[in-house]
């Protein structure tokens, strides 16, 4: 089989509709004022300084959907991507209006729409069947079944995908801090998965199909970013989360490569969980907004946005790279190293930026 002839398509076509549609959405968006205006937008991690269109979202959801449409097959799964991606976006689109006259759908409106979307496409077959155990063998998630009387059944291979949806679109929409930073992010993750996708095409169909949208993901992230990198033409916005919804399927598909991925997103990953964590013990809801992430110490500190974002890419680069040589063991102890070493670089960045502050 021809690998260029599988991926090359759908990236570029993913990659060309992106493109093309991104400048139309952004005159749209400034026509009907949906803009992102930090004298009106008052997000204590808003770093911009003039009106920058939103809805980000809306070509990234045309790339991967026309290119879903001519080289994905039409079945279960990929009619409920299809249905929960466009509900993320319309619920993104919606919140960007609201932005922009200085209001919000509640953050907790937001996570329902999360889990209804990570419900639809589980309930289309989408799971975690099984990980390997890190101590030799396989841990068979899907024989594990939680019955509720007169309800329905279900097993814990597809809570944890439901969790793990729900877990990267928040993650990743928490990565988008600075100009270019989430495109990058994501298309470097989806090829990273799409290469590990093709090592076995022949062996698996949802493989296949598998490589094929984590390049449409990729074409369509590298598409917007051209007008997302500093200094921003048009913000991902909310609606974005209808990408994040797909590039966390696709690490779940085919074979489970979800050590693979939780590698690869590694920093922000672990930066949302320390945010969670941090704003959890100072008593304040997980939802609360601050401008104490990953990014925004590094900003403090004196870095540009476009090197922040680079920052984040080459980080995602060497460790997707990594994941490729390692066996599932191994990448069970680089994960865990991975969270002990940004763990306390972010403590220490803390540390930096408050002691900083008490001394000017």
């Amino acid at each position: 089989m021809d690998v260029y002839s599988v991926i090359l398509p759908p990236f570029l076509v993913a990659f060309a509709v992106t493109t093309l549609t991104t400048p139309l959405v952004i005159r749209l968006m400034r026509k009907f004022r949906i803009l992102d205006d930090p004298t009106i937008h008052k997000h204590p991690g808003v770093i911009h300084r003039k009106p920058i269109p939103r809805g980000g979202g809306i070509p990234l959801f045309l790339g991967t959907f026309v290119a879903g449409l001519l080289f994905l097959p039409l079945n279960n799964i990929t009619l409920s991507l299809y249905i929960a991606s466009f509900l993320a976006l319309a619920i993104g689109v919606i919140d960007d209006k609201l932005n922009a006259v200085a209001k919000d759908v509640s953050p907790y409106l937001r996570f329902l729409i999360n889990i209804l979307c990570a419900v639809i496409v589980v309930g289309s077959g989408v799971s975690v069947p099984f990980i390997t155990n890190p101590l030799g063998g396989i841990l068979h998630l899907d024989t594990i079944i939680f019955r509720l009387p007169g309800i329905f059944a279900f097993d814990l291979g597809s809570v944890i995908a439901i969790i793990w949806i729900i877990w990267v679109m928040n993650m990743l929409n928490w990565s988008k801090g600075v100009d270019g930073q989430m495109p990058g992010i994501v298309a470097i993750s989806a090829i990273v998965i799409g290469l590990l996708s093709l090592r076995f095409p022949n062996v698996q169909e949802t493989a296949l199909i598998d490589a094929k949208l984590s390049f449409i993901i990729a074409g369509a992230s590298i598409g917007f970013l051209l007008f997302n990198f500093y200094p921003a033409k048009i913000f991902p916005g909310y609606g974005a989360t209808s990408i994040y919804l797909l590039l966390a399927v696709v690490s779940i598909l085919s074979s489970a490569k979800l050590a693979t991925a939780i590698l690869v997103m590694g920093v922000p990953i672990v930066d949302a969980g320390f945010t969670i964590l941090r704003r959890v013990l100072s008593g304040k809801s997980p939802f609360w907004h601050d401008n104490k992430h990953l990014h925004h110490l590094l900003l403090k500190l004196g870095f540009g946005q476009r090197q922040v974002a680079l920052f984040y890419w080459c980080i995602s680069a060497i460790l997707g790279s990594i994941s490729l040589t390692l066996q599932s063991r191994s990448k069970v102890f680089a994960i865990v190293m991975l969270i002990v070493i940004v763990g306390m670089t972010l403590s220490f960045l803390h540390f930096m930026v408050r002691h900083e502050k008490e001394t000017t």
